[in-house]
């Protein structure tokens, strides 16, 4: 074997190694991070516009552009679930009136 076939070996490997060594790093942490796929759109991020829910059969609007898909509104279009913000106050009891 010639050092071009040698080198194109080498250079063959070490492209299967990475691609082992980034798949098992992505089975042990997927990257969708802590937060999981959303149910409505099952990870998309895309739902059925309403547009295509009319009677007449006509898909396209300029909330979906004429794809027939709008961004989700559980997700906002991310895929994941998200954190809902949440304020919580805490107020002292009222004392009654004596």
């Amino acid at each position: 074997m010639g050092p071009m076939v040698l080198s194109q070996l080498a250079t063959g490997l070490s492209v299967l190694a990475g691609a082992v060594l980034v798949k098992s790093v992505m089975d042990q942490k997927p990257m969708a991070g802590p937060f999981t796929r959303c149910p409505t759109c099952n990870g998309t991020g895309r739902v059925t516009c309403l547009c295509s829910r009319w009677s007449d059969g006509d898909v396209g609007c300029s909330t979906c552009s004429g794809s027939g898909r709008m961004a989700c509104s559980s997700c906002g279009g991310s895929g994941t679930g998200r954190p809902l913000p949440a304020k919580i106050a805490i107020r002292p009891p009222n004392r009654p009136i004596n």
